[in-house]
Formats: structure tokens, sequence, C-alpha cells
């Protein structure tokens, strides 16, 4: 009867180990992957990356579902994908957002350099400077012309300090040598209600946010931040056109970043998912018409290359323009 009893035990060990190995062998993905997104709901950003998720896990024959979380121009999603298990199934929108914050912000608990493996950039898009519709300003020299009439005196909004539309602000401001006050907002969403308002008086946020509200009348486009105008804003004109400054040449670009850690074979899956995803002709004409512009990495490691070069660049521009942390 004892060597029955031991013999029913090593049988359900062997069970219990043969279940956990079949578990761990389990092709990747078996369970939904999370993108944590570090702008608001029904945002330009939020909404491309909805999209994305949604040709991600048909890529991938799985799920994938969003999560906003919004704070700190992006830190705070940063900071919650850093705690999350390196397993490919937490990953982070990860934009110049991040990279610039990590500059002004030496003590944030996160580096996108090393807390991150970069997956692949997904897309790049220009910021469009707006006013309201019934502005009577026309042009970016005649807004030029009204912030010196009225020194201090005019404000320009964006999500957060050291955000695109932040920094597009500063570098105009600064450059110029206009008196302008920055106003941060908790998010994207909240430019075009504060410019509507009257609360702000010209912004500079990305396209994919911009385009929309230019299309539907409620906001004039004067500029556009990019090296060239946008193919859904023919006739406006590019900030390097009118002042001749490469300073004033910005893109706000996202990519896909998993934390530290993960195993490379899953980072090669999801970069050849997120490759095929991003090369659907729904998705891409999604992007073009809000002023994005799908772009895919080589590689990982030629994404982490692009990271370390626009670290750099964003650090000078930050000096340039004079540009501190709250």
């Amino acid at each position: 009867m004892r060597m029955i009893k031991q013999l029913a035990c090593a049988g359900l060990c062997l069970l219990a180990t043969l279940a956990a190995t079949q578990a761990t062998a389990q092709p990747y993905p078996n369970r939904p992957l999370k993108i944590v997104v570090p702008f608001a709901a029904g945002g330009g950003p939020d909404i491309e990356t909805r999209r994305l998720a949604t040709k991600l896990a048909l890529a991938l024959n799985g799920n994938v579902v969003v999560e906003n979380r919004v704070g700190a121009a992006g830190i705070l999603a940063a900071e919650v994908v850093t705690q999350a298990p390196p397993d490919g199934y937490t990953l982070l929108a990860g934009s110049v957002s991040q990279v610039v914050q990590k500059v002004l912000r030496p003590q944030a608990q996160f580096d996108p350099l090393s807390s991150f493996i970069p997956v692949t950039q997904t897309s790049s898009s220009p910021t469009v400077l707006l006013v309201p519709a019934d502005s009577p300003v026309q042009t970016a020299k005649e807004l030029e012309a009204l912030i010196r009439s009225r020194p201090g005196q005019l404000n320009y909004g964006s999500g957060g300090i050291g955000t695109a539309a932040h920094l597009a602000g500063a570098t105009f401001a600064s450059q110029l040598k206009l008196d302008a006050v920055h106003v941060p907002y908790r998010g994207s969403v909240e430019l075009m209600p504060a410019l509507m308002g009257k609360q702000i008086q010209f912004a500079f946020p990305i396209a994919g946010t911009a385009v929309p509200q230019v299309k539907s009348g409620k906001a004039r486009a004067l500029a556009v931040s990019g090296a060239k105008r946008l193919a859904s804003l023919p006739d406006v004109p590019t900030l390097k056109e009118i002042y001749n400054d490469e300073l004033m040449v910005q893109e706000a670009w996202g990519g896909l970043w998993v934390p530290a850690g993960t195993p490379a074979d899953v980072v090669q899956q999801l970069f050849t998912a997120t490759r095929k995803a991003l090369q659907d002709p729904e998705l891409q004409t999604h992007y073009q018409s809000t002023g994005s512009s799908v772009e895919v990495s080589e590689s990982p490691a030629a994404f982490l290359s692009f990271m370390k070069a626009e670290t750099a660049k964003w650090a000078k521009v930050i000096q340039l323009a004079g540009v501190k942390a709250d």
C-alpha cells in the first residue's frame, strides 16, 4: 500500500511538472497584450495607438488592449511600464516626450535608453501652429507681430512641460525673442477647448490632433514644424520656409517599448508583428489623413540608435530654448 501511495504521489508530481512545462512552452502570446498610452483618450496619439492595436492583434493572432495613464507629460506611464514583468505583455506607447522628460528631469525613475528595449518606431508627426478660426491672425508673421505688440499678454498652450507642443512653442518664442506665456495643461485633448475658449491664443499641437480641427473649421493653421509641408494641409507653409531656422524643424515621433529584460525572441516577434501591422493600407491612410506618417525602424537596434541621436538633439533644443522643468 505504501508503495502504491508513493507511485501515485510521483505520478501527480510528474503530471504537475508536465503541466507547468506545457504552460511555459505555450506560444507567445497566450494572453492579451496591453499597450500603456501616456495620452488622454480621444486625442490624436490615443486614436492612432488604438488603430495600431487592432492591426497588431491581427498580426499576432491575439488580443491587444489599450490603457491610458495620463500624467506628468508621459512620466507616469513610463514608470508604470518599467514596473511590469519583462515578458512582452506590457508595452509602452513611447515617444519623444519621454526622451525630453528625462532630459528635463534626470531624477525621473526611468531612462528611455536603459529602462526599456525599443521595439520599433511607429509614427512621426510635425506640430501645427494653430489659432482659433475666428482669430484676425492669418499668418505666422502676423502672429509674431501681434505678440510683439502685446508682450507677456498672449498665451500658448501645451499638454505639459516638455511635450512636443511646449517645445515647438518655446522654440518659436525664443528664436524670435518673443514674450509669450506658456500654459501647460494635463493633456493634449485640453488644448482645443482652451483655444476655443480664448484661454490661450495659439498652440502647437501635433498634426494628429491639429488637422481634424482645421478640417472641421474650428481652427486655422498658420505653419507646420516639419521639414516639408503636410499632404493633408498642402497650402500651409513650414516654419523653415518662413524663418529659415533649422531649430524650428521639429517632429514628434512615437514607437513601442517593452521593459528591459524582455527576451530577445519576444522583442523580435513584436517587431515583426508591428512591422506587418504598420503595412496595412487602411492604417497608413488614416495616419496620413491626420498629418502623421508611418515610420518603421529597420530593427530594434536601429530604433535604439535613433533614440540616442534624438536624446542629444532635444537636449540642445531644451538648452537653447531655455526650457526648464516646473
